[in-house]
């Protein structure tokens, strides 16, 4: 598997909203409300073999409120 944090930027008073369709889906880790320019970050196991672009969209991206994401690759845990 493969480890990616995708971070959300949400349409103002949509967050947790945002929040509840993504934790629905169950397909993160983890996920967590965070300050600063992004509204949520998700860790996310994408399975060996999967395309992670077309995964992310398909699994992710068409939640109603999500104005913007920023992915994330990881290569090497320490």
């Amino acid at each position: 598997m493969r480890c990616v944090f995708v971070q959300f930027r949400c349409t103002p008073g949509k967050t947790y909203e945002v929040a509840d369709a993504i934790y629905d889906r169950e397909i993160v880790s983890e996920l967590y409300s965070t300050s600063g320019d992004w509204d949520l970050i998700a860790k996310i196991y994408i399975p060996e073999g999967e395309d992670i672009g077309h995964y992310l969209s398909q699994s992710l991206f068409d939640i109603p409120g999500i104005t913007r994401t920023l992915t994330t690759m990881t290569f090497r845990a320490f």
